[in-house]
Order: C-alpha cells, then sequence, then structure tokens
C-alpha cells in the first residue's frame, strides 16, 4: 500500500504539473515552433501509458532508492537527473533528425523534464515517508 500511494502521488502530481504546462503555460512556446508537428486531439491513451511508465522510472531510480534514508534534496536531484537524461533523449534527437526542431523548444523541454521530475518524486518520497509501513 505505502509503495502504491507513493507510486499515485508521483504520478498524479507529474499529470498534474504537464496539464498546467501543455495546456497553459507553455501552449504558445509549442504552437508556434512545433505547432506544424502537434495533433489537433491528442491520444489520451498514450499520454496515460507515458505518465504510468515515467512514474514508474521515478519511483524506481529516484523514490525509492532514497524515500526512507537521504534528504528530498536527494531524491529531487535524481529526479532532476533523471528528468534531463528522459527529457534530453527526446528533444535532442528530435533536435538532430527534424527540420527545423526549435532550440528554444529543445532547451525549455528539458528544464521543465529537471523540474517536473523532481516535484513529482518529493511528493512521492513525502507520501512513502507519511504512510505507515503496514
Amino acid at each position: 500500500m505505502k509503495y502504491f500511494a507513493a507510486y499515485a502521488a508521483t504520478a498524479v502530481s507529474m499529470l498534474a504539473l504537464d496539464v498546467l504546462w501543455i495546456g497553459f503555460i507553455a501552449k504558445p512556446m509549442y504552437q508556434t515552433g512545433i505547432g506544424h508537428l502537434m495533433a489537433e486531439q491528442p491520444k489520451l491513451w498514450i499520454a496515460a501509458c507515458f505518465y504510468l511508465v515515467y512514474a514508474a522510472g521515478l519511483m524506481h531510480f529516484a523514490v525509492q532508492p532514497y524515500a526512507a534514508t537521504a534528504s528530498l534534496g536527494k531524491v529531487a536531484m535524481t529526479a532532476a537527473l533523471f528528468g534531463f537524461f528522459a527529457y534530453a533523449t527526446y528533444d535532442l534527437t528530435n533536435w538532430a533528425t527534424l527540420k527545423n526542431w526549435p532550440t528554444s523548444v529543445a532547451l525549455a523541454d528539458m528544464a521543465w523534464g529537471s523540474f517536473a521530475s523532481a516535484v513529482s518524486a518529493v511528493a512521492g518520497a513525502f507520501m512513502s515517508r507519511c504512510m505507515p509501513a503496514n
């Protein structure tokens, strides 16, 4: 139950942050920079798969190893690095292989992935610490 609560907190946090980021904050940047590539309606089931898989990665690499023993700062730093590497893989591959992939989108996206991953993992670690052992 403790693991599930931490996983849920991580996934829900990531989803909520991304709704704000993609839906409001960065929407104009994405529309200007890569609007010609964007679908009119996102495939929500694929997005759901991303959040389930990504939260599992954050749990495995950042939350579970440090939730009980390390500071939340260690959780945040590890998750930020995980997010940076994951988002850099996507953005740098696109930048290298697609015509006119905007530098601003790549850099903003990598920074966002680092930040959102750190916040989400801290939420998961905090939930893990708040839950009783059994």
